[in-house]
């Protein structure tokens, strides 16, 4: 019974250890564009319809209250990153704090959520090249998954498989493309806000409040509430988890992840409140609700078509950041529990550039299946669901260390920890009830069976590989 709860030492493995090596390459300025770029992208350029249809103009509100309880995840996050400087994330803080059948509940959470978010990414990037391309003559059942009348998209796909080939040919090379990718993205918003802002007519905000705060079921079906709208718009704030990830390829991890984690997380925070005030204020949120393109259509609607062009044909070409981040993320993420014996240990070979290639293919291939054919409300849910699991995980391993190892170096020290580690762990227990239903059981269900090829396979290779 005490080997469920084995702990992982906390050293980093050895340069030569098992073979699998990554190699570092990335500094600060690498992690501040991989957070902004894994941040800023679908959440406000395309699910942003989805949470105005969930609360109303009050999204601004379900906006705040995510982006607070994010804010103190991060700041557990850049604690534990600094003190644990290895791959892995949440998973790898789990291992060495808590132990290792809560480290497998949180790895395989984690599995859920950057699948998914590579998945809603990629389908809210289709969202955007659909109406680019279905001019051209582009079939309209070939950008469509099959819930949504279509056959399978193809366009998500096809994202998905640039990006991966990118990450296979290199780390650095594919964080400094994504540096110019986030200027363009944050050139994009900026616009936005300054075409959309004018026209801000304090009668777009009323009623404030339309579902109420909690959530509730409406007549049709849907649930809806500032809570609702927060639990699904959560989506937007996370992508600062994806820098941890990068520990064992950063130079200087103690300064330069807390550098990452925090700073983008504040510039994200400043952006999404601009860009939520300006859309919400310049068109009723009925006419843009559950909209695949809802900034664009903000712009054609307040009468700037050329505009809209714009920032759709810039987010075509931006927001695949967002997915270099997370597929970056998660194939590290697999890449350590590989590495660890709770995954087929040959997936975490790498390749003579240093990168874990099998694994990013792997990646690739099981999210674009997803992203082909499901709708993005149902997979950004599920996504959260394995977010909150991790934030939560890595909020109480800050407060357990604090506890017991008050007195080790920590290159960050989050400021006021128990209260913040106790507000994160509570928000994110308070949006995780705030789900729908049907997302909680899925989680439920798909974390059984993680459990099951645990006891059954992975728990005796764990043991092999700790000795």
């Amino acid at each position: 019974m005490s080997s469920l709860f084995r702990r992982k030492p906390m050293a980093p493995p050895a340069p030569n250890a098992h073979g699998h090596v990554l190699a570092r390459t990335l500094s600060w300025p690498h992690l501040v564009a991989l957070g902004v770029g894994a941040i800023v992208g679908t959440g406000i350029l395309t699910l942003i319809g989805v949470g105005v249809d969930r609360a109303g103009p009050s999204v601004i509100l379900s906006f705040v209250i995510a982006g607070a309880i994010c804010a103190c995840a991060a700041l557990a996050y850049a604690e534990m990153a600094t003190m644990i400087p290895t791959s892995g994330s949440a998973y790898t803080y789990s291992y060495v704090v808590l132990g290792e059948v809560i480290a497998r509940v949180i790895g395989w959470s984690l599995i859920l959520e950057y699948s998914l978010v590579v998945s809603t990414v990629a389908v809210g990037w289709s969202g955007y090249a659909a109406p680019l391309l279905t001019p051209l003559g582009f079939p309209v059942a070939l950008t469509q998954g099959p819930e949504l009348g279509g056959l399978v998209n193809v366009p998500a796909i096809f994202i998905i498989a640039v990006v991966a080939g990118l990450l296979s040919l290199g780390t650095k090379e594919s964080a400094t493309l994504n540096a110019v990718l986030v200027v363009i993205k944050l050139i994009a918003l900026a616009v936005f806000v300054a075409v959309a802002l004018p026209h801000f007519d304090g009668a777009n905000l009323q009623p404030f409040m339309p579902f109420g705060f909690a959530k509730s079921v409406s007549p049709d079906g849907v649930e809806r509430g500032v809570m609702a709208a927060a639990a699904i718009i959560f989506f937007a704030f996370y992508g600062f988890d994806a820098i941890s990830t990068a520990a064992e390829e950063t130079k200087n991890p103690g300064r330069d992840l807390a550098i990452g984690i925090v700073g983008s997380m504040v510039a994200c925070v400043v952006i999404y409140m601009l860009v939520a005030v300006a859309a919400v204020g310049a068109l009723s949120f009925t006419r843009f609700a559950d909209s695949p393109e809802p900034l664009a259509l903000i712009l054609r609607g307040i009468g700037r078509p050329g505009f809209a062009t714009f920032l759709a044909v810039s987010a075509v070409i931006a927001l695949p950041t967002v997915l270099l981040g997370f597929l970056f993320g998660q194939s590290r993420i697999f890449f350590v529990m590989a590495r660890d014996g709770l995954l087929p240990q040959a997936l975490a070979k790498v390749s003579a550039r240093g990168t874990p290639v099998r694994i990013t293919v792997m990646t690739a291939v099981l999210v674009a299946i997803i992203a082909g054919v499901m709708p993005i409300d149902a997979i950004a849910a599920l996504a959260n669901a394995g977010t909150l699991a991790a934030f939560i995980a890595v909020c109480v391993a800050m407060l357990v260390m604090r506890r017991r190892a008050p007195d080790a170096p920590r290159t960050f020290r989050t400021p006021a920890a128990w209260p913040v580690g106790i507000i994160g762990v509570l928000g994110c227990l308070y949006l995780f009830s705030s789900l729908p239903s049907r997302t909680q059981l899925y989680f439920v269900l798909w974390n059984a069976a993680g459990l099951v090829l645990y006891f059954a396979w992975g728990r005796r290779r764990a043991s092999a590989m700790l000795g």
